[in-house]
């Protein structure tokens, strides 16, 4: 079992995994908008309901490859009506063509953007498959972010599918934001920066938890 939160490699970051300049494995359509487009900005409502909420996003495309940590981090901040540069946040990070190393390095920014130094935390899911308490853990902590009027910030590998059999493959890593939730917390609403055409979708909390195993997530 690894005891540390997601070390420095092939499996930590958005953009490892590369033939040819393109990602490694399937993906269901371009994995970033091309740098020369404009990253699509969309606005989603706050709404609440007994038992599900989602938040309200300002969302925006990465404008590269490697830029999911700093493009995630920036969605999830948006639910709080915030609008820090991407290019500032990567800085903070320490966010290269190789990706963002891990949730320990998007985890202060967060804190720091948000302005408290306890707003977030990270959470490892340190084995290859999440269990049933690392689920429940994730799912309550979903909740209780979401309920904060925060989103989550996760790092994902791999393949998993949302609740409408769509296929979001990312083998070499990548970043995402989870910024709703409904069902007391057995679905919840991704934004996902990769591509714009698919900003948003709705996944189990049981797939999300074996996307982010071997990695982790930030969390109030």
């Amino acid at each position: 079992m690894r005891t540390d939160l997601i070390r420095k490699t092939a499996l930590t970051a958005a953009g490892l995994a590369f033939t040819g300049g393109a990602i490694a494995g399937p993906v269901t359509t371009a994995f970033a908008a091309p740098t020369t487009t404009k990253p699509a900005t969309q606005t989603q409502t706050d709404r609440k309901s007994h038992g599900e909420r989602e938040l309200g996003v300002r969302y925006e495309a990465q404008p590269n490859f490697y830029y999911c940590g700093p493009a995630a981090t920036r969605n999830a901040l948006s639910v709080q009506g915030k609008n820090i540069n991407v290019d500032d946040m990567a800085k903070e990070m320490g966010t290269t063509e190789a990706g963002t190393n891990s949730i320990n390095d998007i985890t202060p920014v967060l804190n720091k953007e948000t302005g408290k130094t306890n707003a977030y935390r990270s959470v490892e899911i340190s084995t290859p498959d999440a269990d049933a308490k690392q689920t429940d853990t994730l799912r309550a902590d979903i909740v209780k972010t979401v309920e904060d009027g925060r989103a989550v910030v996760a790092n994902i590998a791999g393949t998993s599918t949302d609740t409408n059999g769509t296929t979001h493959s990312y083998e070499g890593g990548h970043y995402i934001s989870v910024v709703g939730y409904r069902d007391n917390g057995n679905t919840v609403t991704i934004a996902d920066s990769a591509d714009p055409n698919q900003a948003a979708y709705q996944i189990s909390v049981e797939h999300l938890a074996d996307w982010i195993a071997t990695r982790g997530y930030a969390t109030s």
